[in-house]
């Protein structure tokens, strides 16, 4: 599938330089946003759900929103940061059609940019490595508010600097193949395409040609969950951030996301993330 540019709506929330001495040890580290880091000096190890990576000087890694990954550092190690999310909107999420390379040979033009960006956005910076300093609802609410309130021409400047350095990694990722059965990527792309909508397994059904019960089986045998759980689990992971970057009433959070009972989507997102979505919104902040 090719995406087109204009859908890319990548917006930045940090952007620095984090020099760390054997102190960049943090474990389990999940977030709603993606990573984009340039190693200058030293060594560190990226642990993810795909094995470990040697973060080396001169390369670029990408870390996807909400991939569980860990840091490990015992020594002198230099790095810039760029913390983005795809705005919001009602198209494809370029995360959830192809993947990526976790690291890529910069080009010589990229550690100007990340220093430019520096330079331009000093109040970006992050206040602390620890992602429990940065990684919550008012630090989201104040990046978000920050890039809002930028003038037209420093948000164009933003997105192309942006786009240049994801443009590495756009040009080796691989349109995502989730399976070889035709039937089954024609659904999982009309839910990818409409996650914000009331998807009904009747018309994934329709969109597979095949009956409802049979649609059941065959996804659940390929995928381990039902299409349901699938579209569930996807929908929870907009809401959490929807919750920590916007200040939507909870009833008026669900009815975005396509429920029409606000109280089941209130009873499901407890189900799949322990808490309610109010109180995930109060731990968060």
């Amino acid at each position: 599938m090719q995406i087109p540019i204009e859908s890319l709506n990548l917006l930045m929330l940090n952007v620095g330089y984090a020099q760390h001495n054997g102190d960049w040890n943090w474990k389990n580290v999940s977030s709603p946003f993606a990573r984009i880091y340039y190693v200058t000096k030293g060594q560190a190890w990226l642990h993810m759900p795909t094995g470990v990576v040697e973060l080396k000087p001169r390369h670029l890694y990408i870390v996807p929103a909400y991939a569980m990954h860990s840091y490990e550092c015992d020594g002198e190690f230099e790095h810039y940061y760029l913390h983005l999310y795809e705005g919001f909107k009602k198209e494809t999420d370029v995360f959830d059609f192809y993947d990526f390379p976790t690291e890529v040979i910069a080009e010589s033009m990229d550690e100007e940019i990340f220093e430019n960006m520096c330079k331009l956005h000093p109040d970006a910076e992050l206040p602390a490595s620890d992602p429990t300093s940065y990684d919550n609802r008012s630090s989201f609410t104040d990046y978000v508010r920050r890039y809002n309130d930028l003038p037209l021409y420093e948000k164009m400047q933003l997105r192309g600097s942006i786009l240049m350095l994801f443009s590495r990694f756009m040009r080796f990722a691989r349109p995502r193949v989730w399976t070889k059965d035709e039937r089954l990527a024609k659904v999982l792309k009309f839910i990818h395409n409409n996650i914000y909508d009331d998807i009904d397994v009747e018309n994934l059904a329709s969109v597979a040609c095949v009956t409802k019960p049979y649609l059941i089986r065959l996804f659940t045998k390929n995928f381990g969950i039902s299409p349901l759980q699938y579209i569930n689990q996807k929908k929870m992971e907009k809401a959490q951030l929807l919750l920590i970057t916007g200040d939507l009433p909870i009833k008026e959070l669900a009815y975005e996301l396509g429920f029409n009972d606000h109280s089941y989507f209130i009873r499901l997102f407890k189900k799949i993330n322990g808490v309610t979505p109010q109180e995930y919104r109060v731990t968060m902040r």
